[in-house]
């Protein structure tokens, strides 16, 4: 019951100030009550749990952290003060340019956690240019001196400096002390920066370009989302703690990438301040549940905002819900001008985030009410936050390998790589193959995971990173037995990847595929902390438990049974008409007593055996019946939580773009998860959107055949041929962490138990091998493979008029004229 001397939802102010203009939350309170004594006691034992399990950086690490800021902040004024002399500036001028560093992100709030980087802004005065920042190039591709970029890069403290010019937002990335610090550029329509200078207020934007506003939305975002959540001391720590969990839940289970269309650091805190202003009194705990909660029953794609966008009249671009059709689940930044934050975010991604959302409800649900029934019982919080199962959940998986001549080339390759991974998965494989779900885990493996038959030389397998995709096929939607890839690789480097300056041969993306029991041993020991072997076992245990699984294994059981109750009852028909054409047979014979006594006896044996049988069959169908309308696990909510609900949906119903009912709009999300409602329009259009996004923080082909008639030492055989152990021995002595193909236990897949092959019934998994031949080709110096006089195909995008001895069509060398009579091979999924 409600303590009547508790606020109202009403009476709680959520408005503030910031820059000089009143910010309004766009929801309205959901509940003002405060925490019972119960849910204080709940939210002790999250905090022991946080105490040891989710830390902060030490007292030595933030004195390290603020003394690289202030060497830097002196270093980058000490430039801007040499840029206006050399530009000839007068001394009064001069004084005043001033200059200032700001921070966002996780640092600005202080969640970080050790090791964590630092997001930083320069903001200086027009006299500045992007140009000074990064230094004009000299002959021998060197740098001027005295830019900032290179007077970074000469400090005797930096270390692994990489300069990003050609990005939509400039960024320097660097080491300083040891602490990583992503430093931005911002050029003001001004000639002064002064220590007072507000960057809240929305006039600092007036004639800035385009790099400088995505460069100021960082911290103005950081900031309102601060003054939004910090109307009291308990509110601010309470915004703090939840932010902490919610950044550890999404890195355990690999949802913490917004450049590949999961989470980033500022999509958290916009989605944890949202619950704040929903519950501002909840104690961290309980705001904890609600956060899983609110985004459970989430209405996508109605946007995540946290106050209403307003246009302050300098001519920037404003997010509007008129033009997000294509937006699948959109988080507004709250600042001028408001903008997608999550403009990265797929189909794909969005059912593999609310799956987790539904996952973690239902955990933090079940520790509530135990927490309920018995509050003296240590709770384990540890459950919430147990790695992801990526590496075992999918039958299929591709590695993707990023490869590099120098470690300086493969880090910038590799960061443009990384922001194009997502246009690759969700946009091209995703769209076009017939797959029921596939997933980009966002974390990288140190290590050459490509095919050894794949041309790399030492310098490339030495200077490489792998990410892995696993994918489940949609049998019903796969046309034959063939399915390739090699299409959407082919267009992924030419649309994609080409756009990469300045392009250095050697750097490339190299794909291999493997079933989930061939991965390298090297995907368990480091994302899962655990053997193959344990992984696998684990596999089993949970495909055992899988409901869906256990319900097909249900319904084939009743119906074996219910054909054997049938076979016996057809049984006993027809024994029924032998026993009376026997009766009639027997009466006209006249010496049959002795033998009708003798034939009554068997036959009424036989019926008592047939019965008995029937009995047992009839109370085994009852068992599986009883079983299936009785399930173990009640997913019944709570009175309370229903009360949530109910909450949260007149909420929703408030901020719904149409007039419809709960039912439809469920329907709709349902719909959006399963790829029906979203307009995914050309993939053209992705130009533009990028535009506006917000930025705070060789060819092989791949054929999955079915099982069916296919013996195994085929597939064995079209392996590509392995390295020789010499050049294996010299590549893991100088450091390079190289995964064999002896390294890939086929953990039960070594032998094919006879038991196997007696059930025709069971749906046969795919198979996953190359067919490209590796040979040795002669390269120009582009890095393209010479032309050798292959006279059966020339590419064309278009019909350009007929060619004698050749027909226009697409095939497996893709688009263009073939030789009439040359066999060509049409991709199965062309019609997808």
């Amino acid at each position: 019951m409600s303590n009547p001397s508790a606020p109202s939802a009403a009476s709680v102010d959520m408005t503030t100030k910031v820059g000089g203009r009143i910010v309004t939350p766009a929801l309205p309170v959901v509940s003002a009550q405060p925490p019972t004594e119960v849910e204080l006691s709940f939210q002790q034992q999250l905090e022991t749990y946080c105490k040891e399990n989710v830390p902060l950086e030490s007292t030595d690490g933030i004195q390290r952290r603020e003394r690289a800021l202030n060497r830097m902040g002196q270093l980058a004024r000490d430039w801007i003060r040499h840029v206006c002399l050399k530009k000839g500036f007068p001394p009064d001028v001069v004084n005043i340019a001033g200059g200032q560093l700001f921070t966002s992100g996780s640092y600005r709030l202080g969640v970080h956690e050790p090791g964590a980087d630092i997001d930083t802004i320069l903001v200086a005065p027009n006299m500045c240019t992007q140009e000074d920042f990064f230094g004009e190039v000299f002959e021998n591709d060197k740098r001027d001196p005295e830019s900032l970029a290179e007077r970074i890069r000469q400090h005797p403290d930096v270390s692994n400096f990489v300069p990003v010019e050609g990005a939509a937002v400039p960024i320097l990335t660097f080491d300083w002390e040891g602490v990583n610090i992503d430093l931005l550029f911002a050029r003001l329509n001004s000639t002064s920066v002064p220590p007072t200078l507000d960057i809240d207020n929305d006039a600092i934007l007036d004639g800035v370009d385009g790099a400088t506003e995505k460069s100021l939305n960082g911290p103005r975002v950081t900031n309102l989302i601060a003054k939004l959540v910090g109307g009291t001391k308990d509110r601010y720590q309470t915004f703090l703690t939840v932010v902490r969990c919610v950044r550890k839940w999404c890195k355990s289970r690999g949802l913490y990438s917004n450049k590949m269309g999961y989470w980033g650091g500022v999509n958290i805190n916009i989605a944890v301040a949202l619950c704040v202003q929903l519950y501002p009194l909840d104690c961290p705990a309980s705001l904890l549940r609600k956060f899983f909660l609110v985004f459970k029953t989430w209405r996508w794609p109605t946007p995540v905002m946290l106050t209403r966008p307003h246009d302050a009249g300098y001519g920037l671009t404003v997010w509007s819900s008129q033009h997000s059709h294509r937006q699948v689940a959109p988080i507004i930044t709250p600042a001028y001008p408001a903008m997608n934050s999550t403009l990265a975010t797929s189909r794909q991604t969005l059912q593999i985030m609310h799956e987790e959302f539904c996952r973690g409800h239902a955990i933090i649900d079940k520790l509530w009410k135990k927490h309920q029934e018995e509050p003296d019982v240590e709770l384990d919080w540890g459950e919430l936050f147990i790695p992801s199962d990526f590496f075992i959940l999918y039958p299929n998986y591709l590695s993707l390998c990023i490869v590099g001549p120098t470690q300086t080339d493969a880090q910038a390759w590799a960061g443009f790589v990384e922001s194009r991974l997502r246009k690759l998965v969700s946009d091209m494989l995703g769209r076009s193959l017939p797959l029921s779900k596939i997933q980009l885990w966002p974390k990288k493996i140190e290590a050459c995971v490509a095919d050894k038959g794949a041309l790399l030389t030492r310098a490339q397998r030495e200077n490489c990173s792998t990410y892995f995709v696993g994918f489940q096929i949609d049998t019903l939607r796969m046309r034959g037995r063939q399915l390739n890839i090699e299409l959407q690789l082919s267009n992924f480097r030419e649309w994609e990847l080409s756009k990469f300056m300045p392009f250095v041969t050697g750097m490339d993306l190299v794909a291999k595929s493997f079933t989930v029991k061939e991965l390298p041993t090297l995907c368990f020991e480091t994302f899962m902390n655990v053997s193959k072997i344990e992984a696998m076992q684990r596999r089993k245990a949970l495909r055992k438990a899988d409901p869906r699984r256990q319900e097909k294994k249900r319904l084939r059981r009743l119906q074996e049974l219910k054909a054997r109750m049938a076979e016996i009852k057809k049984r006993k028909e027809e024994e029924e008409e032998e026993e009376k054409e026997a009766a009639e047979t027997m009466q006209k014979e006249e010496n049959h007593d002795g033998d009708e006594e003798e034939s009554e006896v068997t036959i009424e044996r036989k019926r008592k055996r047939e019965d008995e049988e029937e009995l047992i069959i009839k109370e085994e169908v009852d068992q599986v019946e009883i079983k299936a309308s009785d399930p173990e696990d009640d997913n019944a909510p709570a009175a309370d939580n229903s009360e949530e609900a109910n909450l949260l949906e007149n909420i929703y119903d408030t901020i719904a773009q149409e007039e419809k009912t709960r039912e439809e709009a469920e329907a709709d999300r349902q719909k959006l998860l399963a790829g029906e409602l979203l307009d995914e329009g050309d993939l053209d259009d992705d130009e533009e959107e990028e535009d506006n996004m917000y930025t705070g923080d060789a060819r092989e082909t791949y054929i999955f055949r079915h099982k069916k008639n296919l013996n195994r030492q085929q597939v064995t055989s079209k392996r590509a041929l392995p390295l020789g152990k010499e050049e294996i021995e010299i590549l893991q002595n100088v450091g390079v962490a190289v995964v064999s193909d002896d390294e890939q236990k086929v953990i039960g897949g070594n032998m094919v138990q006879p038991w196997r092959n007696a059930r025709s019934d069971i749906t046969m998994p795919v198979k996953i091998y190359f067919t490209t031949k590796w040979d040795i080709v002669e390269l120009d110096s582009d890095g393209h493979i010479i032309d050798k006089g292959d006279d059966d195909f020339k590419p064309s995008r278009n019909w350009t008029g007929r060619m004698a001895g050749f027909e226009f069509k697409l095939g497996e060398r893709g688009l263009g004229y073939y030789r009439t009579g040359k066999k060509v091979i049409v991709p199965s999924n062309t019609a997808y």
